[in-house]
């Protein structure tokens, strides 16, 4: 490319991030989740919660006092709420993003200016990508300050059953793993966007497109929990969206790490492709 067509590409897609942060719809996932971090905060300062964190911790064989903390209540915020009501926002937002165009007729008033449907859906992919990383962002870096301000500075404590995560650190090695985690848990993410953002490109309303999304999601989660389907985990893309989590392993999966995150690559780029492939095919003068 060019150095002016980069110049063209960057101005696209500026107007293509202020439209989509024009929406009000854009910033509930962003309301959302400080409210919900407010109510698990006040939650935690009940004193049955409270005892059975530091029950659990204790059980353990180390100090409550040192890890019932901020990295450790941050930590938690974020795992029990980004994968549902990250997924949630992360649908409509991406489920919104073609179809709301088509919907609203302003998609025919594009298609008519010197631009290709590539170049449209790849300038929406990208402020997908860019909106998925900002609502990562806003997610895991509020859950730590509001772990920060109710529990102080100590050491993390990450407890996951489900994917056999156990591990206890002092501060600064918490605290790295813990900023390590942000960009992994953002590549998962970005795998929602990706599916929302193929049925947007279908002939369907934006709510259609979101709730097929949460319901192939959900799907996928619930089948892969059933005990009976634990040898086939490698064939559900949840279980591969999960391997964000082993970063706070003591000693880092990076081997199976990088095939889960190729293999949701592969994915995502399968999805926008047949996306691609569908809108080209679409008839928008009727």
């Amino acid at each position: 490319m060019t150095s002016e067509e980069i110049t063209l590409f960057r101005k696209q897609l500026g107007g293509e991030l202020r439209k989509l942060f024009a929406r009000k719809r854009t910033y509930i996932g962003f309301g959302a989740f400080l409210a919900l971090e407010v109510v698990v905060l006040f939650l935690l300062r009940l004193p049955k919660a409270k005892a059975a964190i530091r029950h659990l911790i204790d059980g353990a064989g180390y100090d409550p006092g040192d890890y019932f903390s901020g990295l450790t209540l941050g930590l938690m915020i974020m795992s029990w709420t980004v994968f549902l009501l990250g997924a949630l926002y992360l649908a409509l937002v991406g489920g919104d993003v073609v179809s709301k165009e088509v919907e609203d007729g302003t998609m025919r008033m594009m298609l008519c200016r010197p631009i290709s449907r590539g170049r449209i859906l790849l300038l929406k992919a990208v402020a997908c990508a860019v909106y998925s990383v900002a609502l990562t962002f806003f997610i895991t870096v509020t859950a730590l300050l509001a772990g920060f301000l109710y529990g102080g500075f100590g050491g993390l404590f990450a407890f996951y059953p489900a994917e056999h995560v156990f591990a206890l650190y002092d501060f600064w090695p918490g605290l790295w793993r813990y900023l390590l985690a942000i960009p992994l848990l953002g590549l998962s993410l970005f795998t929602v966007s990706c599916i929302a953002f193929l049925f947007s490109c279908m002939k369907m309303k934006p709510a259609a497109a979101t709730i097929i999304t949460l319901s192939v999601l959900f799907l996928d989660s619930v089948v892969r929990n059933i005990p009976f389907f634990t040898s086939y985990q490698g064939w559900f893309f949840t279980a591969r969206m999960a391997t964000w989590i082993h970063v706070f392993d003591y000693a880092i999966p990076w081997g199976k790490m990088v095939e889960d995150y190729v293999l949701l690559g592969a994915m995502n780029i399968t999805l926008l492709v047949i996306g691609w492939m569908i809108f080209e095919q679409r008839d928008f003068k009727s």
